[in-house]
This record gives structure tokens, C-alpha cells and sequence, in this order.
């Protein structure tokens, strides 16, 4: 089985899950990554400094310094299989569309972040993409 056939069947079972609470992503000293680090969701190391995924309501409340608004999409599989080049195709359609997208890859699901104001459209394009592989 090729890889196209592979990617195809995993996106026919997929299942993006929209979560509610909007996320920030926040600079971070050592002693704030120590202090939240129950509170995030990701944290990265970069060589410009500490970056943490948290509640935007938990950044807000420590004052802390954020770029934009985001919301998580869980993408779930009815298979735990990896398949590569699946984030890479979901990616795609989402740029196509003109939505930004991070992708996060846990031990279980896919994560992707998208700015607030774009989430109900990518969901719409992720349960498209779906759609049209299962109608075509």
C-alpha cells in the first residue's frame, strides 16, 4: 500500500476535536516555567528564550508577555498507527485556505493550534477534506 493510500484511509476516519478555551503563547523566565508549569500546555526551549503554551486566562492573570489568541484542535484517529504525512497534508489544505497552523505531535494525537478567529474555519476544512476523500 503506498503512502497517498495510507495518509487517504487515516483522513477518512478522522475526528478533529475543537477545544474551547483560547491559548496564548508566552515568553517565559525559568522562575514563571517553574511557577505555571502545571498550567502549560507546551513548553519550548528556543535559543531566544522559554515559550509556553498556556490559558489565555492564565497568562492574562500573570501579566505575562503573549503573542495572539489560539485554540487547540485535537485531531483523533480511530488507529494509534502513525502514518507520515498526514500533519503535512492537513497543513497543506489549511494554507491553502490562508489559515496559519501549529502543529504539535503528542504521543497519542496530533495538536494543532490555529488563531482564534480562524478555528471554525478549519474545522470546516477538516471535516471537508474528510467528506471529499469519502465522496470521491
Amino acid at each position: 500500500m503506498n503512502a497517498q493510500v495510507k495518509i487517504d484511509q487515516f483522513l477518512l476516519r478522522l475526528t478533529p476535536v475543537l477545544h474551547r478555551e483560547k491559548l496564548a503563547l508566552c515568553s517565559l523566565e525559568d522562575h514563571q516555567m517553574r511557577a505555571l508549569l502545571d498550567e502549560c500546555l507546551c513548553i519550548f526551549r528556543e535559543r531566544e528564550g522559554l515559550c509556553g503554551l498556556l490559558p489565555e486566562q492564565i497568562a492574562q492573570a500573570e501579566q505575562l508577555t503573549c503573542e495572539g489568541e489560539y485554540r487547540q484542535i485535537t485531531l483523533k484517529f480511530s488507529q494509534d498507527l502513525q502514518v507520515p504525512g498526514v500533519a503535512a497534508t492537513i497543513v497543506r489544505e489549511l494554507a491553502e485556505a490562508g489559515i496559519h497552523a501549529n502543529v504539535v505531535s503528542a504521543r497519542v494525537h496530533e495538536h494543532i493550534l490555529v488563531a482564534d478567529r480562524d478555528a471554525s474555519q478549519a474545522m470546516q476544512i477538516l471535516h471537508g477534506l474528510s467528506n471529499r476523500l469519502q465522496y470521491s
